[in-house]
């Protein structure tokens, strides 16, 4: 993979091998059904999709 994009990385995972590599950090969580810190700060330590589609669905249903 050919991403070399490392400015600004907002994850607090510093030490991660994919930290400031977009590519390879949305690889790595698409392969593991899961969002990156980048796209679901919001995570409470869950970032699985069932969990961001009921955050979603928390933020934007009719109270």
């Amino acid at each position: 993979m050919g991403c070399e994009n490392v400015n600004g990385c907002p994850c607090p995972k510093k030490l991660c091998a994919n930290n400031g590599k977009c590519c390879a950090c949305i690889v790595k969580h698409r392969e593991a059904d899961s969002l990156p810190f980048c796209m679901f700060q919001d995570n409470g330590g869950d970032k699985s999709t069932g969990n961001y589609y009921r955050k979603l669905k928390a933020r934007f249903e009719p109270k």
